[in-house]
């Protein structure tokens, strides 16, 4: 968060940047001096979205920076500037064409994230003073999005299992909510068959990690993620190229466990249960083998199609635990297909839902904060593609058609009728570098699911 704090009038002098665009550039330039109109006219700045001008005083001193806007993408607004401008502290002028300057210091925020864990930053972010009710609002997200990215981006080596049931371990005891763990052969002892059989042959030992939080009264809230720390495939190998970023392939947990934490954060009335399975999808004498027939949690016989389809089986044990709580409404993320992100690219989240209210909820509160998801059909006839001529179903099939509906469609089978329920397919990085999205671990649909849940739960 240091790339936002407080602005307090008086105490610390801090650079005013004025932003503007195409339509009040004119309006712009009438305010500033004849030098700095000609410093504009010389250095060729016309108030395109994405570019800013230094302006100084008299005596060479930076004094003021305007800043060119799409005004009607308040994020991304300012999302360049903490590592392009020079390391000191501003503020936004009140004379700028952005109506929600709250979504732009959150887009300068976002910007000035850097992961630091293996190498010194290459400079300090500059700073933006807000007000003060400004800052407690954005912390939160802020702090959030950075636990997202930090945990996505961190390696297997140091992010496996137990590390991940570390974090949670710390989020319980910041908020003074309940944590435990089945971890091993403790899995089978208490009925979490897939989680085991995915991740036993690892080194690293499977394990599924429960945080509890809030008053009995309240409606339950469940949140589950894919938390497998690293997918090889399995006995189906993924090829290099397949399997070089799959330190990612925990990021639907990074997204539950951020989300938890916002949740617990703004006190939202719901008893809240958090189920991470956390695995290493691993090549062992004792791996998980196609064609084998897994009993699971729900009592539903799957057999092993594809080896590479391990996030639906860590996941469909936990939603089956967090279904026996007889939940008000129940949220998953995984980093589950790649035929989501061919529908839909790196962006866009793909939501699924038992629930239309609910949907429509989710996908407004997206809308309203700039976090978009976008819903895919859970199309039922479509799971003749994951028919078994052994077992109750497999985890997936033949077909490459429907990839992302398919393994939606599997999920499903595993909550209860009459219980609402979100499902987002999420890609949690970003190939490359770009305003506000660093290239790497990235938080999405993070804030348009708290914006829902606040809604739903805090009116």
């Amino acid at each position: 968060m240091s790339a936002l704090i407080e602005r307090q009038s008086g105490t610390r002098r801090s650079i005013a940047i004025e932003t503007t665009d195409a339509a009040h550039y004119a309006a712009t330039r009438r305010r500033l001096t004849a030098a700095q109109r000609r410093w504009l006219a010389d250095s060729g700045f016309d108030a395109v979205a994405g570019t800013f001008a230094l302006l100084s005083d008299a005596a060479g001193k930076l004094v003021r920076v305007l800043a060119g806007v799409d005004a009607r993408h308040p994020l991304a607004a300012l999302a360049a500037l903490p590592c392009s401008l020079p390391a000191a502290t501003y503020h936004l002028a009140d004379e700028g064409v952005l109506a929600d300057p709250a979504q732009a210091a959150l887009g300068w925020a976002l910007g000035a994230y850097q992961f630091n864990r293996y190498r010194q930053p290459k400079r300090a972010p500059a700073r933006l003073a807000v007000p003060a009710a400004q800052l407690q609002q954005l912390a939160p997200l802020v702090e959030a999005t950075a636990l997202v990215r930090d945990l996505v981006n961190t390696p297997t080596e140091d992010m496996g299992p137990e590390q991940l049931g570390d974090a949670i371990k710390q989020l319980g005891k910041t908020h003074k909510a309940k944590v435990r763990d089945w971890v091993g052969d403790e899995l089978l002892k208490a009925n979490f068959p897939t989680i085991h059989a995915v991740g036993r042959a690892s080194h690293r030992a499977p394990r599924l990690v429960e945080l509890s939080w809030g008053k009995r009264e309240h409606p339950r809230l469940v949140l589950v993620g894919k938390g497998v720390c690293f997918d090889t495939g399995g006995l189906d190998l993924k090829p290099s190229d397949g399997m070089r970023w799959m330190k990612k392939d925990m990021g639907g947990a990074a997204h539950a466990i951020a989300l938890a934490g916002l949740v617990m954060q703004a006190q939202l009335p719901v008893r809240l249960t958090l189920l991470i399975p956390a695995v290493e999808n691993a090549v062992a004498g004792n791996a998980l083998r196609p064609g084998e027939v897994v009993v699971t949690r729900a009592g539903h016989a799957v057999e092993i199609d594809n080896t590479d389809a391990e996030g639906r089986l860590v996941l469909c044990d936990a939603l089956a635990y967090g279904s026996e709580q007889q939940p008000d409404l129940m949220l998953d993320f995984a980093t589950l297909t790649g035929a989501a992100r061919v529908a839909l690219g790196p962006d866009l989240p793909a939501l699924f839902a038992n629930d239309d209210d609910a949907a429509a909820g989710v996908l407004a509160a997206g809308r309203a904060v700039d976090d978009p998801l976008w819903q895919l059909p859970l199309w039922r006839p479509y799971r003749r593609m994951l028919d078994s001529y052994l077992a109750d179903f497999a985890n997936a099939g033949p077909s490459r058609h429907a990839g992302a509906i398919t393994a939606a469609l599997y999920l499903e089978r595993f909550v209860p009728d009459g219980t609402p329920w979100l499902h987002l397919d999420t890609y949690a990085w970003n190939d490359t570098d770009r305003p506000g999205r660093p290239r790497g671990g990235e938080a999405m649909g993070l804030r348009a699911t708290f914006a829902f849940l606040r809604q739903r739960y805090a009116g």
